[in-house]
């Protein structure tokens, strides 16, 4: 078989496979130029998903004419003063997604340079260039791009619907628009706007959650906790949602590297070792982080497409990650997220029921409004009748009369005072413009679960030994694992030991616990140790553990609490970090304030 040298054309067409995987490839390659040439507004367009058409213009200091023709050549480029590919500071630096582009596509580059006279143009059809000429334009540079893939139309074949491509391309610049809050931001898809974002104005971290908030939703900026750390040279920056904001999937986490929108999975893994002790496996937070780190520190040369880099010490990014966010959170105390509130609050309002536009009450929560004076004369109808005391409020049945207040007034606690209990499970507690409903059992449990972490930071868990240790029978293999787990278990108050083949004996439990059920704990833990990686021990996998001990040790729901003991559960949730979620991501209580109350009503 003869060797023979692929022709050029040939060449640039393979190489630009791994550029442009698709055309949202090719729209982050050319936004990122606009970036790099310095614009403050950056307009893009698409037709078909930009499998027709895409347009990228912007303001930024333009290429001269003289050098079109070598802006299209492959691996030419201005990012590069010199030759050391440790000190990268621009987004591209290769010198492959516009031949890349260029071999696949028919495109066109008008460009008119900062100072210059005139703006020039040149076309490259399946990467063959024409020559530069005159043309008319403002300062800045405008690529168009049509045919995309009509050079390989076998690539069309695995291009996914319009609507599809439109969404990777929407996500792309969503992300670049994340870490340049200065720029001004537009993506239309024919006659529609998809994307519309104004220049933020200011101080970088205002400006950042204004612009996370147009992107990830107000609700993502209203329930936000800024992230500020800094180690050995490395700086991490950005915000992250409480725990309760969380979604079924990763796609609301957003990561950057020295400006560069990333998909690593160390980064991706410590953020989830970082929540570890407050979601569920099956929940994910929303966040954005923004980590600077020394160019000779990381290696973003991994991969064409650039979304990849190898970090020298991944040790120390993770732990600058993990201590972050944990410090953050800890920071937020007992806060849960407002969502908690409107989705209860959007579970009492009206349906619509397709009879009617205007609902009877609600002050607009439906989708007919409420007529003019009629929330008004309802509340002089309800108001008492002149010299008539109003009925004191009738004694909670299952709390057997409405407990006595504490000293102090509502105003003096977040989390208020404790007025009655609920079907045995929750706890209603008024605050000064408002009312909370306390899940008790979910709250206790993140409460001893802090209280057994706290433990072993300081001089491990205190241990109660039973007075007739409790024989647990077992399948043979779960023997096993508990017994092979045995000391460090140990390590967290539970003492166990092989009671033949088919058996454990519990001789102690953690007396955080209290009266608690030890054949089901174990038997629990027993199915958690079938979970869990061998390599790892019981203290990397301390949320678990511990999560489930708490569990079977916090304040079950049914269990009738007087009111000291409901008020003492308000004071610790107030005083403790994170006890707005158990340790599951569930919340733990619902605050309603007044004037949300009143709006259920029509008095608003």
């Amino acid at each position: 078989m003869t060797i023979r040298v692929l022709p050029e054309i040939v060449v640039n067409r393979i190489a630009a496979g791994e550029v442009v995987e698709r055309p949202a490839s090719a729209v982050k390659e050319l936004v990122e130029n606009s970036i790099d040439a310095g614009a403050g507004r950056i307009e893009v367009a698409l037709r078909d998903g930009g499998r027709s058409f895409i347009s990228v213009a912007d303001d930024g200091g333009g290429i001269a004419g003289d050098e079109l023709a070598l802006a299209v050549r492959r691996h030419a480029t201005s990012k590069l003063a010199g030759d050391d590919l440790g000190a990268i500071a621009t987004l591209g630096f290769r010198g492959e997604a516009l031949p890349s582009i260029c071999a696949i596509s028919r495109l066109d580059i008008v460009s008119r340079a900062d100072g210059a006279d005139g703006a020039w143009r040149i076309h490259v059809e399946g990467g063959r260039a024409s020559t530069s000429r005159p043309a008319a334009h403002a300062k800045g540079t405008r690529v168009e791009v049509r045919d995309l893939f009509f050079a390989t139309p076998a690539r069309l074949k695995f291009m996914k619907t319009a609507r599809t491509e439109l969404g990777h391309a929407v996500d792309a610049i969503n992300r670049l628009a994340m870490v340049h809050p200065e720029i001004a931001f537009s993506l239309s898809e024919g006659t529609r706007t998809v994307i519309r974002l104004a220049g933020q104005q200011g101080e970088l971290f205002a400006s950042r959650l204004d612009r996370l908030g147009a992107i990830m939703g107000r609700e993502f900026a209203d329930n936000a906790i800024p992230v500020e750390a800094e180690r050995e040279g490395l700086r991490l920056t950005g915000h992250a949602g409480l725990p309760t904001l969380n979604q079924a999937n990763a796609s609301a986490q957003y990561l950057f590297v020295n400006g560069r929108p990333v998909r690593d999975k160390l980064l991706f893994g410590a953020v989830r070792g970082a929540y570890r002790d407050f979601l569920a496996s099956d929940r994910h937070p929303m966040l954005a982080l923004f980590l600077d780190v020394p160019s000779a520190a990381v290696d973003v040369n991994v991969h064409p497409a650039k979304t990849e880099v190898r970090f020298r010490d991944a040790g120390l990014v993770r732990g600058l990650i993990v201590g972050a966010l944990r410090h953050a959170l800890t920071g937020a105390g007992h806060r849960a997220s407002t969502t908690v509130a409107d989705a209860a609050l959007g579970a009492f309002r009206p349906e619509d029921t397709g009879v009617s536009s205007a609902p009877a009450y609600g002050g607009g929560h439906g989708r007919g409004r409420v007529p003019a004076g009629l929330a008004e004369r309802a509340d002089a109808f309800h108001a008492p009748l002149p010299g008539l005391q109003a009925p004191p409020s009738g004694a909670d049945a299952d709390s057997g009369g409405t407990p006595d207040a504490e000293d102090g007034s509502c105003a003096d606690y977040p989390l208020g005072l404790a007025r009655a209990q609920v079907h045995g499970t929750y706890v209603l507690a008024q605050t000064a413009d408002g009312l909370v409903i306390v899940d008790q059992h979910a709250a206790h449990e993140r409460l001893v679960y802090e209280r057994m972490k706290r433990a072993m930071e300081a001089d491990g868990v205190a241990r109660q030994g039973l007075l007739i240790p409790a024989v647990v029978e077992l399948e043979e293999d779960a023997c096993a694992r508990l017994g092979a787990r045995a000391g460090e278990l140990a390590e967290l108050g539970l003492v166990l030991e092989p009671f033949g083949p088919g058996a454990v004996v519990v001789r102690e439990v953690p007396a955080l616990l209290g009266e608690t059920d030890a054949a089901s704990l174990v038997r629990d833990l027993a199915d958690e140790l079938a979970e869990f990686d061998e390599a790892l021990s019981l203290k990397e996998r301390l949320a678990d553990v511990c999560g489930t001990m708490a569990c079977h040790g916090s304040v079950r729901a049914g269990r009738r609490l007087n009111a000291p003991e409901m008020n003492a559960l308000l004071r610790e949730m107030e005083v403790t970090p994170h006890s707005g979620q158990c340790n599951h991501g569930r919340p733990t209580y619902v605050e309603l304030k007044l004037a949300d109350i009143e709006k259920l009503f029509g008095r608003r």
